[in-house]
């Protein structure tokens, strides 16, 4: 990149080079792709789906259904967010400030009991949005690794490991 002032070659970001990669775009629009798929399933069939169900099955659905719609609506925040980094309309260092209300959180503890009891089709939603939660988490932890603070006290490869400790967690959370 440029300096406009001086015209003198800056530091070049990894994090805004990454969010207008093509890697970047895939993962939007499978991501937004997702969001669709999911609510037009929640609104259409799955409806129909869950007023066949059992009761306990019945309580399974409508629990895991919330959180997988909380789940995708945190997902397109974040790539909204990046997009608009992407498209100018905000720099990487406005898009990290702003990041803090989106939650990419480690995820919840598996209730393998009440997800056997749900349709197939949600159940497949909800592997898909975990997968995609993890993607955007390792590419999260990678676009603003340069973001963060160097720490003062901690050893100097303490940030990485960090971010090596983020890539390599589990796909489920």
């Amino acid at each position: 990149m440029a300096d406009k002032s001086t015209g003198e070659a800056g530091p070049i970001s990894f994090g805004e080079r990454l969010t207008s990669s093509q890697a970047f775009s895939a993962l939007f629009r499978e991501g937004m792709a997702l969001v669709e798929e999911t609510a037009a399933y929640l609104d259409g069939v799955g409806r129909q789906e869950s007023k066949q169900l059992e009761r306990a099955a019945a309580l399974a659905y409508a629990t895991e259904s919330m959180r997988l719609t909380t789940r995708l609506m945190q997902l397109a925040s974040w790539l909204l967010l990046h997009r608009a980094v992407n498209e100018g309309e905000m720099s990487l260092a406005q898009a990290n400030k702003e990041k803090f209300k989106v939650r990419l959180a480690v995820g919840e503890a598996d209730r393998d009991d009440a997800v056997k009891l749900l349709p197939e089709r949600l159940r497949m939603l909800i592997e898909r949005s975990k997968a995609l939660q993890g993607r955007v988490r390792r590419l999260d932890a990678t676009i603003h690794s340069g973001d963060q603070e160097p720490q003062q006290n901690g050893h100097p490869l303490e940030n990485q490991l960090g971010l090596l400790k983020a890539a390599f967690e589990r796909r489920d959370g």
